[in-house]
């Protein structure tokens, strides 16, 4: 069952405060995210050639180039 008297406009008005705390915390989770994403991105290491290499074919070592 619904409420019998519902105004619609002042519950909005009472709830705008509330609203505005959570899109403000959204907002300032995604600003952490892209933050966070480009920290990652920028402190990445390449991948180093190791000494030896195994050979897929026949399994031996084989001295990087």
């Amino acid at each position: 069952m619904s409420a019998p008297n519902t105004d619609v406009e002042k519950q909005e008005k009472k709830h705008k405060p509330s609203l505005l705390g959570m899109k403000g915390a959204v907002a300032f989770a995604v600003v952490l995210l892209i933050l966070f994403g480009g920290w990652v991105i920028v402190n990445g290491n390449a991948p180093e050639t190791p000494e030896t290499r195994i050979d897929g074919r026949t399994g031996d070592e084989v001295p990087a180039d």
